[in-house]
């Protein structure tokens, strides 16, 4: 078959044949996931998290949970790679940022960070303030998840320092970037509000996955960053960065509104 497989539900599929011979090589194991497998009295939260401070590389335990070795015998499922990869994702954030990042010292410089690749364009925004997170994308007219011939579509989600109680309606980008993001403040032993821009260009034809997100980034973070001492430096320096209006990231930013209309108690203390 000639034709590519594009479905919400499953990554992008090519050209398609019948097996004509099928035959299976030597097989190896992992010792972190053979413990994971043969511990069926272990919960599979606390198996996804085991098998992430081993070390196992995010998209190895995302596809050991999609198999259904992970959780207690009887509760073990085959799960959609799709909810697999977001479970995954979720799972390892909100434990590093309520275990771990919500306990440290806020940052205290706004800093910008910045990548392009695949025709997307990421901006990440960090703010001196207690842990809030945004993921705004704008898709551009001609992209996949964008029909429409003349007009950018924008949409985006967010959570404040208590964290979601919903599924974010954006999908699993929103956690593969918060997962991105937790991970470098634990690493900076740092607490920040973080807002993350992405501009989806026209070239950027077919989306290859939610991993984009997580991996551009963790990319972009780990590149170093410039810093400014107010916010409203921060906003100008990115305006001047994406293609789209400044005004335009602002109207449709939760977090920023809310930064403008909360009260900073410093004020009634000088």
């Amino acid at each position: 078959s000639k034709t590519i497989l594009l479905d919400d539900n499953v990554q992008p599929m090519g050209p398609s044949a019948e097996f004509l011979k099928f035959s299976i090589g030597s097989v190896s194991s992992d010792k972190i996931l053979e413990k994971v497998y043969y511990d069926d009295d272990l919960p599979a939260r606390a198996a996804v998290l085991e098998s992430y401070n081993s070390g196992l590389e995010i998209t190895r335990i995302q596809r050991a949970f999609s198999i259904g070795i992970m959780g207690l015998k009887r509760k073990r499922r085959l799960v959609p790679t799709r909810w697999s990869i977001t479970a995954v994702d979720s799972i390892i954030s909100l434990y590093l940022l309520n275990n771990m990042v919500k306990k440290y010292p806020l940052i205290n410089e706004y800093r910008v960070f910045e990548i392009t690749k695949f025709g997307n364009r990421f901006i990440i925004l960090m703010i001196p303030s207690a842990w809030m997170y945004e993921l705004i994308e704008a898709w551009y007219p001609g992209t996949l998840w964008n029909p429409d011939t003349q007009n950018i579509a924008i949409c985006g989600d967010w959570e404040t320092y208590k964290g979601r109680q919903t599924y974010a309606q954006i999908g699993g980008c929103y956690y593969a970037s918060r997962l991105a993001v937790s991970e470098y403040l634990f690493r900076e032993k740092r607490q920040a509000a973080v807002l993350v821009l992405r501009e989806a260009y026209s070239s950027y034809l077919l989306p290859i996955g939610v991993w984009l997100v997580r991996e551009c980034v963790r990319e972009a973070l780990s590149m170093g960053y410039v810093k400014f001492n107010t916010l409203q430096e921060a906003l100008e320096y990115i305006s001047k960065r994406l293609k789209i209006k400044i005004e335009v990231w602002k109207k449709n930013s939760s977090l920023l509104r809310f930064l403008r209309k909360q009260e900073n108690l410093i004020r009634y203390l000088v």
